[in-house]
C-alpha cells in the first residue's frame, strides 16, 4: 500500500508536468513558426534564461531543499510551522524586490555576462530590453515555489504540479493575440513572462489557503529558525549556483554561434520532457517522503522510498534516453520543421539533442540522489561535488569548442551531469540502509536495461521503414507517431516478459493516483 501510495504521488507530479510541457511544446512550435532560429529568438531565450537560471538557484533548488525538510518536520511534529513559513515567505519577499530591481538596473552587465557574443550585433540591445521586462517573473515564481513546498511537504501535489501549465498557457494565448493583432512577438513574449508569474502565485495562494495556511503578511525579520534555515541553505545556494554557471558556460560558448543559443534551447526543451515529468516528479515526492521516514528512524521504509522512486525514473528515463538518440532527427524535424525554421535549423538542434540524451539518465539521477543528502541536511557534500562538476563541465566546453563549436556545450552538460552522479553514490555509500539497493531493484535494473536497448533497435527499424513518411506533410505526424508507438509497445512487452517492472503495480498506482491527493 505505501508503495502504491508512493508511485501514485509521483505519477500526479508526473501527469501534470508532462501537460505543462505538452503546452510548453506549443509555445515552442509556434515560436519556431513564427520567428524561426534568427535574432530576435536567440535574445528572448537568453533574457528568458536570466530569471530562470536564478529561480533555480534561489528557490527551486537550494531554498526548497533546505525548507521542505524543516517545514515538513514541523507539520508532522504539530508546531507551529505555519509561523516558519510566514517569516520565510515575507523575508525572501523583501530580498527578492531588492535583487529584482537591481538586476534590471544592471541588465545590459548580466546579459553580457551569459552572453558576450552577442555584444557584436543587434541581439544584444534586444535581449537587454527584453531582460528588464522579463526579469521580476523571479520574484513571483521564487515565492511560487516556497507555497509549492508548503503544499508538497504536506502531500498536497496536484497545485503545485499544475502551476507551471499556467506559464505556458499564457505564452500560446500571447503568441495567439500577438499573430491576430500584429504585436511585436518578441515584446509580447517577454511582457508574457511576469503575467504568467501572477497568474501561478495567485493558483499557489489560494491552495495554500484552501490547505489551512493563511500566510497573513509579516513584517521581515531575521528570527532564529530563519539564520538556521540560511545556514543550512548556504551551501545548497552554492551548489545551485555552480550548477547555473555550468549553463552559463554552455551559453556563452553558444552565443558566438549565429542561432546556436536558439537551437540549443530547443533540444534542450526536448530533453526536459522526460526530465521534468521523471525527475520533477520524484525529487518533489521523494524529498518530504525520506525525511519523514527518516527523522521516524525507519531505515527500512527510506530504503524503499529510494529505491522506488530510482526504479520509477529508471523505468522510465532509459528508453526515453535511448528514443531521443535514436530519432531525434524525425522529432524535432516533425515538432518544429515549418514556416521560419529550416533544414539546417533541424539538422544542428537534432545534434545537439542526441547529445544531451546522453546525459539525461545522469541528470534525473541526480533527483533520485540528492534527497538523500538533503533529508539529513547535508548541504555541504552536495556543493562539493558541484564544484567538481563545473571544473569538468568548464574543461569539456571551452576546450573542445574549437573542434566542436556550439555541441561542446551539450557534451560538457552530459559529461559534467554522469560525474555528479558518480560523486552523489559515492558520497551516499556511507549513510546505511537507507542508501543500499534493495533485492528488487538489483534484479530489475538490468532488465529495464535490456528493454530499452532492443526498443532502441525497433526505433531504428521502424525509421528506416517509415523515412519516406517523414517527410511529408500530410503524413509526418502519423509517421512520427507510429515510431513513437511502436517503440513503447516494444519496451512495455520486452520489459513485462522480462520482468522489467510489474504492469499490475503500475495500475494500482495509477487508480489511487486520484485519491491520494487530497482537496485544493
Amino acid at each position: 500500500m505505501a508503495r502504491s501510495r508512493l508511485v501514485a504521488g509521483f505519477l500526479t507530479v508526473g501527469l501534470w508536468t508532462l501537460l505543462s510541457r505538452v503546452f510548453g511544446f506549443v509555445r515552442d512550435v509556434m515560436i519556431a513558426a513564427y520567428l524561426g532560429a534568427g535574432p530576435v529568438t536567440d535574445a528572448f531565450f537568453a533574457a528568458f534564461s536570466l530569471p530562470n537560471m536564478f529561480r533555480r538557484f534561489f528557490a527551486e533548488g537550494a531554498f526548497n531543499f533546505a525548507f521542505v525538510p524543516i517545514f515538513a518536520k514541523k507539520h508532522e511534529a504539530r508546531e507551529d510551522a505555519e509561523s516558519f513559513a510566514r517569516d520565510a515567505f515575507w523575508g525572501m519577499a523583501a530580498v527578492l524586490l531588492v535583487f529584482s530591481t537591481l538586476a534590471v538596473i544592471v541588465m545590459p552587465f548580466l546579459i553580457w555576462g551569459m552572453v558576450a557574443g552577442f555584444a557584436q550585433d543587434e541581439r544584444f540591445d534586444m535581449a537587454v530590453l527584453f531582460g528588464r521586462i522579463a526579469f521580476p517573473y523571479i520574484f513571483f515564481i521564487s515565492l511560487t515555489a516556497l507555497l509549492s513546498g508548503m503544499l508538497n511537504a504536506v502531500g498536497r501535489f496536484t497545485a503545485a504540479a499544475a502551476a507551471p501549465v499556467l506559464l505556458n498557457v499564457v505564452f500560446v494565448l500571447a503568441l495567439l493575440l500577438a499573430d491576430r493583432a500584429g504585436w511585436n512577438m518578441g515584446l509580447t513574449l517577454s511582457w508574457s513572462v511576469p503575467v504568467a508569474g501572477v497568474v501561478q502565485l495567485a493558483l499557489l495562494w489560494v491552495a495554500v489557503r484552501r490547505a489551512g495556511f493563511a500566510m497573513r503578511f509579516r513584517r521581515p525579520r531575521l528570527t532564529p529558525e530563519l539564520k538556521r534555515l540560511a545556514i543550512i541553505a548556504a551551501p545548497a545556494v552554492l551548489a545551485g549556483g555552480v550548477v547555473q554557471i555550468n549553463l552559463i558556460v554552455g551559453r556563452q560558448v553558444a552565443s558566438f554561434t549565429e542561432n546556436a543559443v536558439t537551437w540549443l534551447f530547443m533540444a534542450d526543451r526536448l530533453y526536459q520532457l522526460p526530465l521534468g515529468v521523471v525527475g520533477i516528479a520524484v525529487g518533489v515526492v521523494l524529498l518530504p517522503e525520506l525525511s519523514r521516514r527518516l527523522r521516524a528512524g525507519d531505515e527500512g521504509a527510506g530504503q524503499h522510498s529510494f529505491n522506488r522512486g530510482l526504479e520509477f525514473s529508471l523505468f522510465l528515463t532509459l528508453p526515453s534516453a535511448v528514443a531521443l538518440m535514436v530519432i531525434a532527427a524525425p522529432i524535432v524535424s516533425v515538432l518544429f520543421g515549418r514556416g521560419a525554421w529550416t533544414a539546417a535549423d533541424t539538422d544542428a538542434t537534432a545534434l545537439a539533442l542526441g547529445v544531451y540524451a546522453l546525459g539525461l539518465p545522469a541528470f534525473v539521477l541526480q533527483k533520485v540522489l540528492q534527497p538523500l543528502y538533503y533529508a539529513r541536511h547535508d548541504t555541504k557534500r552536495p556543493f562539493r561535488y558541484a564544484l567538481v562538476s563545473m571544473g569538468v563541465n568548464a574543461l569539456v566546453a571551452i576546450g573542445l569548442m574549437p573542434f566542436m563549436g556550439f555541441v561542446a556545450a551539450a557534451l560538457a552538460t552530459s559529461v559534467a551531469a554522469w560525474v555528479m552522479v558518480w560523486q552523489l553514490w559515492r558520497g551516499s555509500r556511507s549513510m546505511g540502509r537507507a542508501a543500499q539497493l534493495d533485492a528488487q531493484m538489483k534484479a530489475r535494473m538490468w532488465r529495464i536495461v535490456l528493454a530499452s536497448v532492443i526498443m532502441g533497435g525497433v526505433l531504428h527499424g521502424l525509421h528506416l521503414v517509415l523515412s519516406p513518411f517523414l517527410v511529408q506533410s500530410g503524413l509526418r505526424y502519423v509517421a512520427l507517431l507510429a515510431m513513437v508507438a511502436g517503440g513503447a509497445g516494444a519496451y512495455f512487452a520486452v520489459g513485462h516478459v522480462t520482468g522489467a517492472f510489474n504492469l499490475s503495480d503500475l495500475r494500482g498506482a495509477l487508480r489511487r493516483s486520484a485519491p491520494a491527493q487530497p482537496d485544493q
